[in-house]
């Protein structure tokens, strides 16, 4: 299961409680991620967006005209908030937007654009979308890295300290890279990220999920040598087995700094179904901002109040904000897919490299 510590790199992937500068999101718009039920799924995306602009400056892509000016109708007085005329198809920005990384030469930001088609070429079209990378780097004037992986920001997780999680069911799917060994995919993410050491969590999935298990549904870090993981606490539930498989998964594997993991479960509600399909309702799709944590919640009060309990716990220094994403999820997705980081330039405890230039990077 453990892999050895990979090439080093002049990249380095803060994790996500690192201070952000911003965080990135994208207006939704598109009725046919939520068939029959788009309705109030805007005033979601208000209330995420009024609250992280509280602790931090938040952009939002404003997608196509209409899209636009309900945003800025919607958004309008609140500070901190940048609107940008950036069409999209879809609002799960997490995916298809770029990852920051610090240059540790350059001491600078750089995204790295991974090849983004669709969660495996599942919806068209998906131009958009593939090319808002780009338009974002550009808007923040930071180099831009292209990478030839076929890769969402939802699929990776690090700690920080070299160790990054996925799923082989995702980055290894023939939808995505039919034609990249293992060992090619994990060269790749070690260069561009900065990472020692890739740990494929395998064996959990969601029923109702279309990312092919993407792991910010199933495991994620709190700290270095902390995670929370996604638990069915009913035998009856087809969830059960696929997460103890997981967590099984977790409790086998150790860390860059070779360290075993501290495994905190985190259930999930039960089983709920829109229009006949199951819903993958997952509290491990919080997001860590300044000073905050958005915790979704799906009107199920006794795993709703067990969430918020137990990371209130375990972020302590922060404060919880729960709010209600049982609209949202009809759409597959909550408040880590809708959002992307970006991490405030600050090189306390991130190693400086100096070494040999590569080939400039595309702005």
């Amino acid at each position: 299961m453990d892999n050895a510590p990979g090439t080093t790199s002049r990249y380095y992937w803060a994790p996500e409680w690192h201070p952000h500068e911003a965080t990135w999101i994208a207006w939704p718009h598109n009725p046919d991620t939520w068939p029959g039920a788009f309705e109030g799924v805007p005033a979601t995306f208000e209330r995420v967006i009024r609250t992280l602009a509280e602790v931090e400056t938040v952009h939002v892509l404003g997608g196509p005209p209409n899209a636009f000016a309900q945003a800025e109708s919607m958004l309008h007085g609140c500070p901190n908030v940048h609107i940008h005329r950036v069409t999209t198809n879809d609002c799960w920005i997490r995916d298809y937007g770029p990852t920051f990384v610090f240059d540790c030469v350059e001491q600078s930001l750089v995204g790295i654009d991974w090849v983004f088609n669709a969660w495996g070429n599942k919806y068209h079209p998906h131009d958009s979308d593939t090319a808002a990378a780009r338009r974002i780097c550009s808007i923040l004037h930071c180099l831009r890295l292209p990478s030839t992986l076929v890769a969402e920001g939802g699929g990776i997780e690090t700690d920080g300290e070299g160790t990054l999680l996925t799923t082989r069911s995702c980055l290894m799917a023939a939808s995505r890279n039919p034609f990249w060994s293992e060992m090619r995919v994990e060269e790749e993410l070690k260069t561009k990220l900065g990472v020692e050491k890739i740990l494929w969590i395998d064996g959990g999935s969601l029923a109702g999920d279309d990312t092919d298990s993407h792991i910010d549904q199933l495991v994620r870090f709190v700290r270095p040598g902390l995670v929370v993981a996604a638990v069915a606490n009913s035998i009856d539930d087809s969830n059960h087995l696929p997460l103890n498989r997981q967590l099984e998964c977790l409790q086998q594997v150790t860390d860059a700094r070779g360290r075993q993991f501290d495994i905190v479960e985190l259930p999930i509600p039960p089983p709920r179904f829109v229009q006949g399909k199951r819903v993958p309702e997952s509290y491990c799709n919080f997001y860590i901002a300044n000073e905050i944590v958005l915790v979704p919640q799906f009107r199920n009060s006794v795993t709703d109040e067990g969430a918020v309990k137990i990371l209130g716990e375990l972020f302590s220094t922060r404060k919880i904000v729960p709010i209600d994403s049982r609209s949202l999820v009809w759409g597959l997705g909550s408040f880590h897919c809708s959002t992307q980081q970006q991490p405030k330039l600050d090189f306390l405890g991130v190693p400086v490299v100096t070494r040999e230039r590569p080939a400039p990077l595309e702005p």
